[in-house]
């Protein structure tokens, strides 16, 4: 085996959240074109249609599920699908999140709770129901952000809160898996990326984010997928328990 056949996942079967836009599609097309079959979970089942269409047009087979990451049941339907159809779950990419950008004073109970439930609780339900039929040599990816290591400059409690969390989360499944269950678990802490969500930052905002980035610039998607295939494939399979910041180096500003 070569170093780059390190990097292939022919036909592994990734599970991909999130993947109805911005970097769950990209995400999804990425594993694809290195070679696995991929289950599709997002709760825009008509957006899913459409990142499905580029995983095939790949040459991979790709399975759609609406899914609430919020609710076990739905992730535990997601991962069944996944194994009905191909009867096997080797990889995890716990990409569904959500947020806001409220001051703390004004932000509700209601609006706290349902970020750390999608975003941190639901990283745990897909982790659980996927560690469950999950062989050894397997791999789970969260989903983090460098807010959960450093400070954005807009009122993001509950969103910093649950990415902050889910590098915890990381920790604490890769030591009890790694070793048991041979399934590494690390988190990609992704920098400033275009998405949905900075589609919402106010005007400016961006601007006076990248004066902090050492690389100047927004990440491409392609960065942020390419080092999720590592961290997914056999080339990284000396690595768990870690949080990989792909960031332009604003952590270290």
């Amino acid at each position: 085996m070569t170093i780059t056949d390190l990097f292939r996942l022919d036909d592994k079967v990734a599970v991909v959240t999130g993947a109805s836009s911005g970097l769950g599609v990209a995400f999804a097309q990425a594993l694809a074109e290195a070679g696995a079959d991929v289950a599709l979970g997002a709760r825009r089942t008509e957006m899913l249609e459409d990142t499905a269409a580029q995983v095939r047009d790949t040459g991979r087979r790709a399975l759609t599920v609406t899914t609430d990451v919020a609710d076990p049941e739905s992730c535990s339907a997601l991962v069944a699908a996944a194994m009905a159809e191909y009867g096997r779950v080797d990889i995890l990419v716990n990409n569904a999140g959500i947020g806001t950008a409220v001051p703390a004073t004004r932000e509700t109970p209601e609006q706290f709770r349902r970020v750390i439930d999608v975003n941190l609780n639901g990283s745990y339900w897909m982790a659980q129901a996927c560690g469950r039929v999950m062989q050894p040599g397997s791999s789970i990816v969260n989903i983090s952000s460098v807010l959960g290591l450093t400070t954005g400059g807009l009122p993001q409690a509950a969103y910093s809160a649950s990415k902050a969390g889910i590098i915890g989360l990381t920790r604490d499944l890769a030591q009890q898996w790694t070793g048991r269950k041979g399934i590494r678990v690390n988190a990609l802490a992704p920098g400033f990326f275009a998405s949905e969500m900075t589609d919402t930052y106010p005007d400016g905002y961006l601007d006076l984010a990248m004066m902090r980035v050492p690389s100047g610039r927004l990440g491409d998607a392609t960065e942020l997928a390419a080092t999720l295939v590592w961290l997914a494939s056999p080339a990284a399979g000396y690595v768990t328990g870690q949080t990989i910041a792909v960031d332009g180096g604003i952590t270290i500003a």
